[in-house]
C-alpha cells in the first residue's frame, strides 16, 4: 500500500464518519469478560498462543459497537516475549501475524454481513497494528514512569521495535499504532525507525501521561512533538491509557502544538489497587467531576452510576463530542472501556454530526 493510498484511506474513513472516527475499547478488559486469564507478562496476546478465539470475538464486538478502527491484539507481543516462553523465532513470528490475521478476518467478516443492509451506517474499518512501547514489555510499569534507566540508547530502542515493525507490516495492517510512548528517546526511535524502514503505511504515535500536562518522563509535550512534527511518516499524533478527565486540557495543548491529526483513547480513569487487588476511583477523577457539575448545567457527576467506576459509558456519551469539537480526529477507549463505551461514544458522534 502506497503511503498516498494509505493516508487517504484514513482520511476517507475520518470524512466518512462524520469528521471523527471511533476506534476500539479496552482489549484486555473484554478478553477478562469472557474468562480469558491474562495475569502474565504477555497480557492480552497471551491468548495469541491459548485463546484466539476470544481475540476475533472481541474484535466482532467493537465492530458491532460502532468501532471504524480496530487495533490489533499485539501491543505486548514482542519477540523477546515469546522467547522467554520457550517458543522459537518462526513462532514468535507466526504469532505477531496472527495478531493482524485475526483483526482483518473479524473486520472482513462483519463488513461482508452489513454493507448491503439497507439502513447500515457502519463504516468498513480499518486495522491499526497495534505496537507497544519498551516499557510495555517489560512489564514494570515504566511506560508510565519513562525510566528505563541509562543503558537504554536509541539505537538499542530502534533494534527492540525493528523487526516487530517489519513482521508486522508484511501482515498488511492500515495502520499502525504505537501506543503508551513514555519519553522523547522512545518517540525518536519510532520515527527514525518509520524512515529507516521506509514505511508505506500511516501510523500514529500515543503518548501516556500521568499528570496531565507532560509526558511520563516529565519531558514537556512539546519536546516530544518537536521529533514528531518533522516526520512525513508519522500522521497522528495522541494520548491513550491516561485518565480521561485530562483529554480536554490535553486536546487544547496539542492543537497548540501540532497540525497532524489528534487521537484520543483514554482509560476509564479507575486506579488499580494491588493490595485490595480492585479498581477504585482516583481522587483527581472525583474532583474533576465535582468542578464540572458544579460549573456547568448537565450534572456530569451525576453521571458516575457505580462507585468504583470513574468515567461511566454515559459520560463518555457527554464528553465524546466536546473533544471532537476541541479537534480529535480519532476517540476510543482504553483499559477499562468495553464495548459499551464504544457504542456510547459512537452514537453521540453520530447524534452530534
Amino acid at each position: 500500500m502506497g503511503f498516498g493510498k494509505g493516508m487517504s484511506l484514513l482520511e476517507d474513513l475520518i470524512e466518512k464518519a462524520g469528521g471523527c472516527a471511533v476506534m476500539d475499547g479496552g482489549f484486555a478488559t473484554q478478553l477478562e469478560s469472557h474468562g480469558a486469564s491474562i495475569n502474565d507478562p504477555l497480557w492480552s496476546a497471551l491468548c495469541l498462543i491459548k485463546d484466539p478465539h476470544l481475540i476475533k470475538r472481541v474484535h466482532l464486538e467493537y465492530l458491532e459497537a460502532g468501532a471504524d478502527i480496530l487495533v490489533t491484539s499485539s501491543y505486548q507481543a514482542t519477540i523477546p516475549g515469546f522467547l522467554s516462553r520457550g517458543l522459537s523465532f518462526e513462532e514468535a513470528e507466526t504469532l505477531l501475524k496472527k495478531s493482524i490475521k485475526l483483526a482483518v478476518e473479524a473486520r472482513d467478516k462483519f463488513w461482508d454481513g452489513t454493507r448491503n443492509v439497507p439502513g447500515n451506517r457502519y463504516n468498513r474499518a480499518l486495522v491499526a497494528a497495534s505496537i507497544g512501547s519498551y516499557g510495555a514489555y517489560l512489564a514494570d510499569g515504566s511506560e508510565y514512569s519513562g525510566c528505563y534507566g541509562p543503558d537504554v540508547s536509541l539505537d538499542m530502542l530502534k533494534d527492540f521495535h525493528r523487526r516487530r515493525l517489519r513482521v508486522l507490516v508484511e501482515a498488511g495492517p492500515d495502520l499502525l499504532a504505537f501506543e503508551t510512548i513514555p519519553n522523547k528517546l522512545e518517540a525518536q526511535a519510532c520515527v527514525e525507525l518509520l524512515e529507516e524502514e521506509n514505511i508505506q503505511i500511516p501510523s500514529w504515535i500515543c503518548f501516556s501521561s500521568v499528570d496531565g500536562e507532560n509526558a511520563p518522563s516529565g519531558e514537556s509535550f512539546k519536546e516530544c512533538f518537536d521529533v514528531l512534527n518533522k516526520s512525513t511518516k508519522v500522521n497522528a499524533i495522541g494520548i491513550n491509557c491516561a485518565p480521561p478527565h485530562f483529554i480536554e486540557s490535553l486536546l487544547c495543548k496539542f492543537k497548540e502544538l501540532t497540525t497532524k491529526a489528534i487521537v484520543v483513547y483514554p482509560n476509564s480513569g479507575d486506579i488499580w489497587d494491588g493490595r485490595a487487588k480492585k479498581w477504585k476511583v482516583s481522587y483527581d477523577c472525583m474532583t474533576w467531576f465535582n468542578n464540572h457539575s458544579a460549573s456547568t448545567s448537565n450534572g456530569l457527576s451525576s453521571l458516575i452510576k457505580q462507585p468504583s467506576k470513574c468515567f461511566s459509558d454515559d459520560t463518555f456519551e457527554v464528553v465524546a463530542p466536546r473533544w471532537r469539537d476541541l479537534g480529535a480526529k480519532v476517540i476510543g477507549g482504553c483499559c477499562r472501556t468495553t464495548p459499551s463505551t464504544i457504542r456510547a461514544i459512537s452514537k453521540a458522534l453520530k447524534e452530534t454530526s
